[in-house]
């Protein structure tokens, strides 16, 4: 169940977007809540889609409505493509200014989640989630990869994942990745 003031947090900014016919997605934390093992979550991840050709006027609007977490954080953003803001609530928001073909196409299958608490987000699907933490491959992304397994099994169409995961991986060159991600499906019957 998502936190208090993260869900807070989270309803701030899909509301922003959502007055401005932003596509976008959670992804992260809130995510993991829909789909893997709930756990403590601090902030909220999104992916918006800017294309390269939106960015400035994103990060303007963002940084309009949010207050930044960092001095000089518009060309903080621009050249790292994360806008990193405080919601009204003081909660972390880290927007990735999205272009690439794997994160339009996960905006493309995001989905309202209701949660418990009848808090309706707009998540990116089991599938992208997975392949975010395993791209990100970092030990607790490798604990929700495996709590998304254990959830969703079967249910996970494997071959949007690979399809997906590979090329990112070929990019990051880290084939190791891939066969780290089999071997947990292997371990949880989902290969």
């Amino acid at each position: 169940m998502l936190l208090n003031s993260v869900a807070r947090a989270a309803l701030e900014i899909q509301k922003a977007l959502e007055e401005e016919d932003a596509q976008f997605c959670f992804i992260g934390g809130i995510a993991v809540q829909r789909w893997g093992e709930p756990r403590f979550t601090n902030d909220a991840d999104v992916t918006l889609l800017t294309r390269f050709l939106d960015d400035e006027k994103w990060t303007d609007f963002l940084l309009s409505r949010f207050k930044p977490r960092y001095p000089n954080a518009k060309q903080f953003a621009l050249e790292k493509r994360v806008v990193l803001l405080h919601a009204s609530n003081g909660t972390g928001l880290d927007v990735a200014l999205a272009a690439l073909d794997f994160e339009v196409n996960c905006v493309t299958r995001s989905s309202l989640w209701r949660s418990k608490k009848n808090i309706a987000l707009r998540t990116c699907s089991a599938e992208d989630l997975v392949v975010h933490k395993a791209f990100a491959s970092r030990p607790r992304d490798w604990l929700d990869v495996e709590t998304i397994l254990m959830r969703q099994g079967r249910k996970l169409d494997v071959g949007l994942i690979f399809r997906e995961l590979e090329p990112l991986v070929a990019l990051k060159e880290e084939p190791a990745i891939l066969e780290r991600l089999r071997g947990l499906m292997r371990k949880r019957k989902v290969l």
